[in-house]
């Protein structure tokens, strides 16, 4: 396991057949067909590999059944575990494209709408399915060889493959899907071509088809060539491999929020003194951000240094950064409110900054020397998906859509414990009268993040209402609490 303590992303994505339609696991009679024109919830598919052989692998859909083949090739996607029908072979093409094969009875499925069958013998256009990976597309990319995390090396222009923790804002990469390609955008939304320079502009050197290999991503730039870290800094750059090796693959995990937090003295809390947690700095570096893993059941959070310890409740409530593993010491609840947080520790005490700038866990209310200010550093440019899809603009008003299966950047910028998101043409979102959100504001008004659960987010705005999709996909920004309708995968 890399020092991130992460697991590799389950692999998600859509299949995307001949004419251009993903296959689709209905509620109904757990039938497949593949008729819809874009990747929703529905077209969502896991890809499970084999614990014995790792070249067979299952297909689980969003209701949790497998996808699964008989003798006579009829399909169906109806069986709750990993039976010998439910076994398939992935024939990667040239171009990025997979023949599905079935194990048991070597024929290939494929068709169009609602006539799939898995009975071909050869593979023709019918049988080739796109991958349309269904990730939220920021995250961090490992390379298995090195086992290094890329990152952005603005001083070199490129993207190195040399950090032990994907640590700030430029181990953030963003994969854009274009016409069946993928991208790779660095926090300062340049794209990587694949001689290793960074380019303002995507073209036909900046786009890759992915390819699996064991459960791990290539990318296959234009000239059938890999991409892999190169030379002692590993420039991420295209060798001369025409086929991938260990070099070759790499992994995508979740990248953390990670933040800075400022004490009511106007200082940065920070380990530069020593194990002890202290409000005593005036500059953000890597000593004063904090990685934030939420915890999936009791929505606690753990806060991680950049040497990789968790902070700790220790004796008298002092706050130490000196644990190597997860324990209720080091669980914290986090209290949002507003432009303000406040953070209890296990010993069920409010952390407190005194005089001396030091963090103790001892108050038993929430007063002014409680409260921190907590800046999100990470997310450049907000990309969210809710339950029923991306956040992305109407395509003819000023309001926007939370229900697409593409998405939209939107720029984030910091605010005195708010943020103003920013829209088209540098305008910002707002929430007009009628309670929808708006995205053309001539001037920047305030939303508040609070990171809620493990992966998600839910954004206030300065009416105190939550932004949520409603039923007909819209933006809304009147949501009284935050229901699955108002979180968002960030």
């Amino acid at each position: 396991m890399p020092a991130n303590g992460n697991l590799p992303l389950k692999l998600q994505f859509g299949l995307i057949n001949y004419e251009g339609r993903y296959l689709t696991a209905e509620a109904f009679g757990f039938k497949v067909n593949a008729s819809a024109p874009s990747l929703k919830k529905k077209q969502i598919w896991t890809l499970e590999q084999d614990s014995q052989d790792t070249q067979v692998i299952y297909l689980r859909s969003h209701l949790g059944r497998y996808l699964a083949s008989d003798k006579d090739g009829k399909v169906t996607c109806e069986a709750d575990g990993h039976n010998s029908d439910c076994r398939f072979l992935i024939v990667a093409q040239s171009d990025g494209r997979w023949a599905l094969q079935s194990e048991q009875h070597l024929r290939f499925f494929g068709g169009s709408r609602d006539y799939l069958s898995c009975f071909a013998q050869v593979i023709t256009d019918a049988e080739l399915w796109a991958v349309h990976l269904a990730l939220h597309p920021q995250a961090n990319l490992l390379s298995v060889a090195r086992k290094r995390y890329a990152h952005l090396s603005i001083e070199d222009g490129e993207i190195a493959v040399d950090l032990n923790i994907p640590w700030g804002v430029a181990a953030l990469l963003t994969l854009v899907y274009l016409d069946g390609k993928y991208c790779l955008k660095t926090c300062d939304s340049r794209f990587l071509s694949n001689d290793g320079k960074l380019l303002t502009q995507s073209g036909r050197a900046t786009a890759y088809t992915l390819e699996l290999k064991c459960g791990k991503l290539a990318f296959k730039d234009c000239e059938g060539k890999y991409l892999s870290p190169m030379g002692p800094t590993g420039t991420l750059r295209s060798g001369r491999c025409s086929k991938p090796g260990k070099d070759e693959l790499f992994d995508l995990e979740e990248s953390h929020p990670q933040v800075v937090l400022m004490a009511a003295n106007g200082r940065y809390v920070s380990i530069r003194q020593g194990v002890s947690l202290a409000a005593n700095q005036e500059d953000e570096t890597d000593m004063e951000t904090f990685q934030m893993e939420i915890d999936k059941e009791t929505k606690k959070c753990m806060f991680r240094t950049s040497q990789g310890n968790y902070w700790a409740l220790v004796a008298h409530g002092g706050i130490e950064s000196t644990a190597t593993d997860v324990s209720a010491n080091t669980m914290f609840a986090v209290e949002w409110l507003g432009h303000k947080v406040a953070l209890k520790a296990s010993n069920e005490k409010y952390i407190c900054t005194k005089k001396n700038g030091q963090l103790l866990a001892v108050s038993d209310s929430i007063g002014e020397d409680e409260q921190l200010t907590l800046k999100l550093i990470n997310r450049p440019m907000l990309i969210l998906r809710g339950e029923n899809g991306f956040i992305c603009h109407h395509r003819n008003s000023n309001t926007l859509d939370a229900n697409r299966s593409v998405y939209d950047i939107f720029p984030l910028q910091f605010s005195n414990g708010a943020y103003h998101i920013k829209g088209v043409d540098g305008r910002f979102w707002y929430v007009n009268n009628a309670g929808l959100v708006c995205s053309d504001g001539e001037a920047p008004e305030d939303f508040t993040l609070e990171l809620l659960e493990h992966g998600r987010l839910a954004i206030r705005a300065k009416n105190g209402k939550y932004l949520r999709g409603d039923q007909g996909g819209t933006l809304k920004g009147d949501g009284l609490t935050w229901s699955s309708s108002a979180l968002w995968e960030y």
